[in-house]
């Protein structure tokens, strides 16, 4: 469904990302670990359109989108929920979940998935008239992971879903990731802990530094005693 092949991407001077190659098939979660500044959002950020690799490619069913604008990437049916949420804080639940549809003309469609929102995260429903802002940081998650799935995409990039949560949280996250790719929705997910990543993965990319350390089958990765020692605390 998507392959990076040998990207290279600057922030100005600094070299964010050296040479990397990532392959997602389609129905799988495939997950980034490391540590914070190895370039695991950067991968997203290029993916998602907001940058531009200076070298290699992108391609997303067949097509290249290295350089696609990011509204154009989201038509294409990829969304993106990004590190610290980005959630409309002055407008209401349901309206930053309407703006989550905002390619779409189809009221009918739009309006299931929106029911299929509240059945799965029901915290929502009972808070759908209530300024975003006010809500908890799991419940922003929710929001946030809600709002991008109403653009029906079939692969979800997620950015540190777990960050700031309590551990009951992180768990009903986690098991809620499980259930969309479930459903059908591929998805890439970046997250520090890596323990919990590495439970719901199929494939595993390490990164460190810019570049690919290990890759492979993620449950084999989480036995590896390099990866243990380094991520999981021994």
């Amino acid at each position: 469904m998507l392959t990076i092949d040998n990207i290279n991407v600057y922030y100005g001077a600094i070299h964010a990302l050296k040479g990397i190659s990532v392959k997602v098939e389609e129905g799988q979660i495939v997950t980034l670990i490391g540590a914070n500044g190895a370039g695991k959002s950067t991968i997203l950020r290029t993916i998602s359109g907001l940058l531009k690799p200076k070298t290699g490619q992108v391609l997303f069913e067949g097509k290249t989108i290295a350089g696609v604008p990011a509204h154009n990437i989201v038509k294409l049916g990829i969304s993106h929920v990004p590190e610290g949420r980005r959630i409309f804080a002055n407008m209401s639940v349901l309206e930053n979940l309407e703006l989550g549809a905002y390619i779409r003309n189809d009221s009918k469609g739009v309006q299931e998935d929106m029911d299929k929102i509240f059945q799965r995260f029901p915290r929502l429903a009972e808070r759908r008239s209530q300024m975003a802002g006010t809500l908890s940081g799991g419940e922003q998650q929710m929001l946030a992971m809600g709002r991008a799935l109403m653009s029906r995409p079939r692969l979800l990039l997620l950015d540190e879903p777990s960050m700031g949560l309590a551990p009951l949280l992180v768990k009903e996250i986690f098991s809620i990731i499980k259930e969309i790719n479930a459903s059908g929705t591929t998805v890439l997910l970046v997250e520090q802990n890596a323990h919990m990543a590495l439970s719901i993965a199929h494939q595993a990319y390490v990164l460190e530094t810019g570049r690919i350390t290990l890759s492979g089958d993620a449950k084999e990765l989480a036995e590896s005693e390099a990866i243990r020692k380094a991520y999981l605390g021994g």
